[in-house]
């Protein structure tokens, strides 16, 4: 019996299809092992960034280097440049999008798309694609080229693996795509919220990413009214500064921008707003960094997903002289990351003494369990393990500036 692994790297969008992989492999009888057990490792991962680039070479060839090394099948979104880079490495390098159709001896090819492949759920959290590709484009970014143009789902595939996954435990449902705004298959994004937001059950519905060109009032209203529907948006930002938005090839401004923020906090007072930033990006001089910070500071989002700008081949931004040090890059990292960690100080204060239902999602150190509150605010507390997977009543008892503390509210 031929046993299996699914080594994962890249974003939530990959962990799903590593879930489709599994599923196709233990039709076709192979059976799940660790890595170290397998006859069998599948890469499945990303070349959109440098450093992931990095992590796939250095894997695979500490995989060749074992005894009765295992067949390493590489797999994912990857840049046609970069399997050939790889090719030495890895015993095959299949396309995923064609995973029904590999050819390999142990496999039943089968003649539908590799999305309606249904996922092994392993998880009580259920990453749903609901678009592929991307159209925009933006100049340091490759998963254009590397997941070709934007193309969405049927409603009605969303909609019944969304139910799947609900009947069979699932207690959040992300729903996925480069931009989730600009899904228009059959039906709008908003409109796709409020029939997810319909399927019977106990469960949160969070969505990523959404791009500020395109963020409607009607997104807002839907997540205004929806009971299921979590306070929480990331709204990629990338830079506060207009010249820099445009040489990133993001078209809209920091001013509208603010009035987006404007608008979903008055709408939706606690909201849980993340944000993505690029400190250093080609150009980006003094001034134009503390435009970023100035925003920072009105803002206040409670939490950023900081990148320091690293060239990537294949992008416009590629071509542009990398203008700021590596230090200096870190130094603007810092900045930003302090004015985040007081913000959110701030606001963890308000929670000490408050009753909060947390979504527990994994076993820490010490007998510590770690979760998270409807708004997307992390929550350690003392618990059985048994309880991962599951919707719990906390007491807030302390916090920090990067979570919560709390007590097990026992009924």
């Amino acid at each position: 019996m031929r046993r299996y692994s699914v080594i994962t790297y890249g974003c939530q969008m990959n962990k799903n299809i590593s879930e489709r992989i599994a599923n196709f492999f233990e039709k076709n009888g192979l059976i799940k092992a660790n890595e170290d057990r397998a006859d069998i490792v599948v890469l499945n991962a990303c070349s959109v960034r440098q450093s992931a680039v990095d992590r796939i070479e250095g894997k695979a060839k500490n995989i060749k280097k074992k005894k009765d090394a295992p067949m390493v099948i590489l797999t994912g979104c990857l840049l046609e440049k970069d399997k050939k880079k790889f090719a030495p490495y890895f015993d095959h390098i299949l396309d995923i999008e064609k995973l029904s159709q590999w050819d390999l001896p142990f496999l039943k090819k089968e003649s539908k798309d590799y999305l309606q492949i249904s996922p092994k759920r392993e998880s009580h959290t259920a990453y749903i694609p609901i678009a592929t590709g991307c159209d925009n484009f933006c100049s340091y970014c490759v998963v254009p080229y590397v997941k070709g143009r934007e193309v969405s789902r049927s409603a009605d595939e969303v909609i019944r693996e969304a139910e799947e996954a609900v009947k069979k435990g699932c207690k959040e449902i992300w729903l996925l795509g480069q931009n989730v705004n600009s899904y228009g298959k059959e039906i709008t994004f908003p409109e796709l919220l409020l029939e997810t937001e319909n399927i019977k059950g106990d469960f949160w519905i969070r969505f990523t990413s959404s791009h500020p060109k395109d963020f409607s009032d009607e997104i807002i209203s839907v997540m205004k009214k929806g009971k299921k529907i979590t306070p929480y948006l990331n709204l990629p930002l990338q830079s506060g500064d207009d010249e820099i938005l445009k040489r990133m090839n993001r078209p809209y401004t920091s001013s509208h921008y603010r009035k987006i923020v404007h608008k979903v906090r008055g709408a939706i007072p606690g909201i849980f707003l993340s944000t993505d930033i690029i400190v250093g990006f080609p150009g980006e001089k003094e001034d134009h960094f503390k435009n970023t910070a100035e925003i920072f500071r009105e803002v206040k989002f409670d939490t950023a997903y900081i990148s320091r700008y690293s060239p990537r081949k294949n992008t416009t931004a590629y071509k542009m002289p990398d203008s700021v040090t590596e230090e200096e890059k870190k130094r603007r990292e810092r900045i930003l990351t302090e004015i985040i960690k007081e913000h959110k100080a701030e606001r963890h204060k308000n929670y000490k003494g408050k009753n909060e239902k947390v979504l527990v999602n994994k076993k820490g150190k010490d007998g510590l369990l770690i979760g998270k509150t409807k708004d997307y605010r992390d929550v350690a507390f003392q618990g059985p393990k048994e309880l991962v997977g599951q919707f719990v009543d906390i007491k807030i008892t302390d916090y920090s500036p990067w979570g919560l503390k709390g007590k097990l509210i026992r009924k």
